[in-house]
């Protein structure tokens, strides 16, 4: 009821604890924090909180306008939500080594149990997009050491995300993840890999665990889980998928409506009001005061 009863620092141990367990960990991306529930009850092992899902929720692009705000309170109000470890965009940082420092205390008072921070420049753009340009490295060094200088946390997981592949190729992808270990990086997002074996040559570059996105019409093809694993991925996100399939489900549902007039055809498909019930746990809430209720329960669950 209301809140996780779990700590951030127990969900962080946790966290640390997946990542070095030699079993991949699985963190779907929520686009709301009803969906952590689902996320949760599913058995994944954790939930990512994509800057894009926060972005286009808000109508906007995945640019980098969302404020720093903006993101710690999302992340507040998803990492409540879920006993899971919790792992957040944290974009370029919003700023320069400063602004980094205050963003990493911001987050953990937000609860979340890691932040990735990125090498792109501003205006930042989707990993996967063609054209992106990314910062010289000893300013996105100085990012992470800012990172590291400001946690207070020593639990709280800093992982550095890389975007160089996309811009110069491999080599660069593989010595600029070398330098941002080197800067007291916990873990590396090496972003928009071609293929398995690029991932595993990013394995064998570095000692920390190493991330992979497998977000749909991306450079990357969408290889399994199973497949991750064997060439040393420790941990896999799935960014903006729940965003999509909803969306692509709302569309559909309003087409519906226009065309017949009505939602009864899509009735079969949607989330019935007992299932809602149980996931944002209603009868906990009777039971903590009986005055909530104005009707049965038992016989509304249809």
């Amino acid at each position: 009821m209301l809140h996780t009863h779990v700590t951030a620092a127990e969900k962080r141990r946790a966290f640390r604890a997946g990542l070095a367990s030699g079993t991949i960990q699985r963190f779907p991306g929520a686009f709301t924090p009803l969906s952590t529930r689902l996320v949760q009850e599913k058995g994944f092992e954790g939930v990512y909180i994509s800057g894009a899902v926060m972005a286009n929720e808000l109508g906007l692009p995945d640019i980098g306008l969302t404020t720093l705000t903006e993101v710690a309170q999302r992340g507040a109000q998803i990492s409540r939500t879920t006993d899971l470890p919790t792992l957040i965009d944290g974009d370029t940082g919003f700023g320069e080594p400063m602004n980094v420092a205050r963003t990493v205390q911001l987050l953990e008072d937000a609860g979340v149990s890691g932040v990735h921070l990125e090498d792109q420049v501003n205006p930042k753009r989707c990993g996967h997009l063609d054209g992106k340009d990314v910062v010289d490295e000893k300013t996105a060094v100085n990012r992470i050491r800012a990172a590291v200088q400001a946690r207070r946390d020593p639990g709280f997981v800093i992982m550095a995300r890389t975007d160089i592949r996309g811009v110069e190729g491999l080599t660069a992808a593989l010595d600029r993840a070398k330098a941002l270990v080197d800067a007291g990086a916990d873990a590396i997002f090496a972003e928009a890999m071609a293929d398995l074996g690029e991932f595993e040559a990013m394995r064998a570059a570095v000692d920390v665990p190493i991330l992979a996105n497998m977000t749909e019409f991306g450079k990357s093809d969408l290889f399994t889980v199973q497949q991750l694993q064997d060439v040393g991925v420790n941990m896999v996100i799935f960014p903006v998928s729940l965003q999509r399939i909803a969306m692509g489900a709302i569309e559909r549902a309003l087409d519906a409506l226009s065309t017949e007039g009505s939602l009864a055809s899509q009735v079969p498909e949607m989330q019935t009001r007992a299932r809602l019930y149980d996931l944002v746990d209603y009868a906990a809430y009777g039971a903590f005061d009986a005055d909530v209720f104005t009707f049965d329960l038992e016989n509304n669950r249809s």
